[in-house]
């Protein structure tokens, strides 16, 4: 649930703008910024970008930290005065100058742990997770204890979620951990309770005030302002489901 001061979000830091870019849906029920499948994607995307803008990964690197514009601003200044424009020749803020190496460490401990002291957790050669298919609009209280896990583990593997439900048109999959997901998907064919959801998707009308659509019951989507949620910008809104 990371977020930065300049707004980037997520486990891999995307701004809103490059995460348009790259596909990673924004709205009011989902940050695929915070998806941890669709926004590794996306940064091993951005990344090879950026290797081929540059043609180093080093310069990828502080590019992917500080900005490619920054970068090759930093690089043009460097030549200008004709000096090298290798990364450790281009003068960077702090947190750029420092954020390769972090990474080089980290590589370095993992693939030697001896070498620098330390020993590493037991890790499992499969998976730590699973994508499960989303067939239904489910509750995230109900995904969750049809897994057999805790609610807060189940928004720990699944952090672009907005709202207490998944919409199954809008996130057809989901995580689990890896002993769960068989679990799970066992749990959801013999779900035999009237609904899976206590939630449903309701587009305002265009001719509905703001104020009579809460009157009624309704509960506008996070972020909605009085002026999107009038006329032909219908917005999607979130409210109990009627039991059938």
């Amino acid at each position: 649930q990371a977020v930065s001061t300049a707004k980037a979000a997520g486990m891999w830091q995307f701004m809103p703008a490059t995460g348009n870019y790259f596909d990673l849906k924004q709205n009011a029920f989902r940050d695929d910024r915070r998806d941890v499948l669709a926004s590794t994607r996306a940064a091993l995307d951005y990344l090879q970008k950026l290797y081929g803008m540059f043609g180093d990964w080093h310069l990828a690197l502080a590019a992917y930290n500080w900005g490619e514009g920054s970068v090759g601003r930093a690089i043009a200044r460097n030549q200008k005065a004709g000096l090298g424009t290798s990364y450790t020749d281009l003068t960077l803020p702090g947190e750029t100058r420092m954020y390769d190496p972090k990474l080089q460490a980290v590589k370095n401990i993992v693939a030697r742990p001896d070498a620098y002291g330390t020993e590493l957790p037991l890790i499992e050669n499969h998976p730590h997770f699973q994508t499960v298919d989303i067939s239904h609009d489910i509750d995230v209280a109900l995904a969750a204890r049809l897994a057999g896990v805790r609610e807060e583990d189940f928004k720990a593997l699944n952090p672009s979620l907005h709202r207490p439900v998944i919409l199954a048109a809008g996130t057809p999959q989901t995580l689990l951990p890896w002993n769960n997901a068989k679990v799970f998907v066992r749990h959801f064919e013999d779900y035999n309770q009237w609904q899976y959801a206590s939630w449903t998707v309701w587009t305002l009308p265009s001719t509905m005030s703001t104020a009579r659509s809460v009157s009624s019951g309704f509960m506008p989507a996070k972020g909605s302002s009085s002026s999107s949620m009038r006329g032909l910008a219908a917005i999607a809104m979130a409210m109990p489901s009627v039991r059938r």
